[in-house]
């Protein structure tokens, strides 16, 4: 499966969450810890919701950028 994410920058570090898996988070102090944190945690995060019972939910975000003037 491959999700989408975002990482924003905040103040001296960087966070990073999964629009399609709600509460699934990481924040870490570059961005390749970040994203290998966040790895971690949508692993951790499907993990949970076989081990519940729960659907797992299919990647659905698209990400794009968008050129406009400065």
């Amino acid at each position: 499966m491959r999700y989408a994410i975002v990482i924003e920058t905040a103040g001296g570090n960087y966070s990073a969450y999964v629009p399609d898996l709600p509460g699934c988070v990481a924040a870490g102090d570059t961005l390749e810890a970040t994203e290998q944190l966040l790895r971690e945690a949508i692993e951790l995060h499907l993990q949970g919701l076989r081990e519940d019972g729960l659907p797992v939910p299919d990647p659905t975000c698209q990400v794009d950028y968008v050129d406009v003037a400065a």
